[in-house]
């Protein structure tokens, strides 16, 4: 039985950041890890999204694992919403294998701190495509419960997102906490980490990991 585990990362990205987090993951779960790089520049979600979904079906695998980190997830929520059949069916036919997700940091209810680099000169070429897409406009959406889906968000107001506007609420320095919340998920969790620090930290590891393997995060140290 071959598990795998597939890592999106997130906006001007290339998914090097997740050395560390995918190795703590592969000991964990004892399975084989990979990270799919994507244009989040140059290409909007959709395109983003297939060439995922092309992606996926060259993976050989009986349980297939995915981590989002910020826009990573919004991507995973293009594929499972626009691309996806809705018997879990890849465009190319092949079922994709059944498995766990867990999004890092996902605006996906929009982003204020996207929308106030957007007002800026050069804002929106600076952020691209798929950002002005899925985070410049506020929206509300729902997980379509296709599989367990557990969230972290961090609680350490350190990061660039503080530079270019006002975040009024509980943030990672580039996310409003609320703005990770996605009804119809399986479980949120609030770590006290950055919004770049979600990826390096041992403590989110630990709890995507056990999330990947239980379907719940771990019960948080006194």
């Amino acid at each position: 039985m071959i598990t795998q585990l597939l890592y999106v990362h997130g906006l001007w990205l290339n998914g090097w950041e997740s050395a560390f987090l995918r190795g703590r993951l592969a000991r964990e779960l004892q399975c084989e890890t990979a990270s799919f790089s994507y244009p989040s520049v140059s290409a909007g979600v959709a395109a983003n999204a297939r060439a995922l979904a092309e992606h996926l079906e060259r993976m050989s695998a009986d349980t297939l694992h995915l981590v989002g980190h910020s826009l990573g997830g919004l991507v995973l929520l293009e594929l499972f919403e626009n691309v996806l059949s809705a018997d879990g069916r890849l465009p190319g036919g092949k079922l994709l294998p059944p498995g766990r997700i867990v999004f890092l940091g996902s605006p996906v209810q929009g982003s204020s701190a996207a929308q106030h680099l957007a007002r800026l000169p050069f804002g929106r070429s600076i952020m691209g495509l798929t950002a002005n897409e899925v985070l410049v406009a506020p929206r509300v959406r729902r997980w379509n419960g296709a599989r367990d889906l557990g969230v972290i968000a961090g609680s350490l107001p350190l990061g660039l997102g503080r530079l270019v506007g006002p975040l009024d609420g509980p943030n990672d320095g580039t996310v409003l906490v609320d703005e990770t919340r996605l009804a119809g998920a399986t479980q949120h969790l609030t770590l006290k980490t950055s919004h770049s620090s979600l990826v390096f930290s041992a403590e989110v590891a630990r709890q995507t990991a056990a999330f990947l393997l239980k379907g719940r995060f771990a019960t948080l140290p006194d």
